[in-house]
């Protein structure tokens, strides 16, 4: 039995495997998540604000995405943070 404390890596993990298990027994056979996560502490009101904005574009951004392997114009790492 582990007694460490868990850490955000941990619950993410499980998150992701999990949901890959679920998506890959029913609906979405291929499915697979991008390589790691972004992990940011939110300090203020603006920092809320932005990353809210970003949620909300982040759809419509795909075409610009990096990860994106048919993007035409790339946009540059955490462009959006700010």
């Amino acid at each position: 039995m582990n007694c460490a404390p868990t850490t955000l890596g941990d619950i993410v993990r499980a998150f992701k495997a999990v949901t890959t298990r679920i998506m890959r027994q029913t609906i979405f056979p291929e499915f697979s998540w991008q390589r790691n996560y972004y992990e940011h502490v939110i300090r203020n009101e603006e920092s809320l604000r932005k990353i809210r904005q970003y949620i909300f574009d982040n759809p419509q951004r795909w075409a610009y995405d990096r990860e994106n392997p048919a993007a035409t114009a790339p946009e540059p790492e955490n462009a959006w943070a700010g």
